[in-house]
């Protein structure tokens, strides 16, 4: 059903995901609401479309169901206060919609690419969140995600957006106990894996679903599409 999810405006987007049951809780359906995606993509006459667009530099934003799924997974690690870890941050998409979810919460946004973190800054204040920006309540930075950002770690969840070959120790290490981890990982055959920290520290990890990312990997291949 995701495929069919497309919409003509924002909130037929959103609606339509509700109706073939991607989004399935109120939380995320304001959430999503909210944010609308035609600040996020190079092409507003495709924002609505329920697939994954180019943003240039190698880089894509991730179709609106996965992004929908995403959320739903982590949701319950996402609340007043919490702190979150958006990897391939591209946009900016995916840092408003957490920022939304978290009141009073930080969300960091890593992405190595400074043209597309200038961009996504651009992108939020746009999008009526250059407050939280000046407030620090969104911070994007230039790094390498597979490292983390371990100046505002630990995180309750966090969120990666391209498929790692395998899981990078750095992202466990900067989650909180308890917290949660949803990521794509694999070369050829790729499945989201809900990696999740117990208030011990005990990890235990989940197949999810079958996917195709682009892949999690430094700003010299990813311009050079490898």
């Amino acid at each position: 059903m995701a495929w069919r999810c497309s919409g003509r405006t924002n909130a037929g987007l959103i609606t339509n995901m509700h109706t073939a049951r991607i989004i399935t809780t109120d939380r995320v359906h304001e959430a999503m609401t909210k944010v609308d995606r035609a600040n996020y993509v190079m092409h507003k006459s495709e924002a609505y479309e329920d697939s994954p667009q180019s943003i240039g530099h190698g880089s894509t934003i991730s179709a609106p169901h996965m992004h929908a799924h995403a959320i739903e997974h982590l949701l319950d690690y996402l609340g007043p206060g919490k702190r979150v870890l958006d990897v391939g941050s591209g946009s900016g998409y995916l840092c408003a919609v957490f920022h939304h979810l978290v009141p009073g919460g930080v969300v960091v946004g890593i992405d190595h690419i400074p043209e597309l973190v200038d961009w996504s800054k651009g992108n939020l204040r746009q999008d009526g969140l250059g407050s939280a920006l000046d407030k620090g309540e969104i911070v994007t930075v230039t790094g390498d995600g597979r490292q983390g950002y371990s100046d505002l770690a630990q995180y309750d969840a966090i969120h990666v957006g391209a498929a790692a070959p395998t899981i990078p120790q750095q992202l466990v290490d900067q989650l909180k106990s308890p917290g949660r981890m949803f990521i794509p990982v694999g070369t050829f055959a790729q499945q989201i894996m809900q990696v999740d920290k117990d208030e011990n520290g005990k990890v235990t990890k989940k197949n999810l679903m079958g996917v195709m990312y682009v892949p999690l990997t430094d700003a010299e291949r990813q311009q050079r599409g490898c």
